[in-house]
């Protein structure tokens, strides 16, 4: 490792940490003495995604989550909500070990999870991953929506609140 000070090769490492993706090190210079960090991240075995017109891609978070960042446009998800779900994907996938998976299996997986999230971003989603050709498929999928939505979401506990009248009315315990 060189320093990006001095350019020398010796260093020795001061701290090392593991992190989500790899092990972060503190390292000081031998020559100069200043201090600098490097990241070691695993390199995970490529993750092949055949398409439907037989092409093979290599795996892409990014891609993918800018997918669903666009389906969810306007709607009130937090991006990090839709990080989570592509890395939840991304890992259940590199579990089963698979060198290759159809990029049908992926978009089930995702429209899965994303369908418990929000159901217009559903939608959306599975119109360009179904490639809706007209009103009459994307209205069927919308009626399926219907005849089978996700488990309901829990709402928060209500506890009786006091009125400024005397009287008591419900309020929702937000746990804050």
């Amino acid at each position: 490792m060189r320093c990006p000070f001095c350019s020398s090769v010796d260093s020795k490492v001061v701290d090392s940490r593991d992190t989500e993706t790899g092990i972060r090190r503190r390292r000081e210079c031998l020559s100069c003495g200043k201090r600098f960090t490097t990241y070691e991240r695993f390199e995970a075995t490529p993750l092949w995604v055949l398409k439907k017109d037989g092409r093979r891609e290599e795996f892409s978070h990014q891609k993918l989550l800018g997918g669903l960042l666009i389906a969810s446009k306007k709607r009130d998800i937090a991006p990090e909500r839709l990080g989570a779900l592509v890395e939840d994907v991304e890992n259940q996938l590199r579990g089963e070990h698979l060198a290759e998976v159809p990029s049908r299996v992926v978009g089930e997986m995702v429209m899965e999870r994303l369908r418990e999230i929000d159901e217009i971003a559903y939608v959306r989603f599975a119109s360009v991953y179904r490639s809706f050709k007209d009103v009459a498929e994307m209205r069927a999928e919308i009626e399926d929506f219907l005849a089978h939505p996700p488990p309901t979401r829990r709402l928060p506990a209500r506890r009786p609140r006091p009125a400024e009248d005397g009287g008591a009315e419900l309020a929702l315990d937000l746990g804050k």
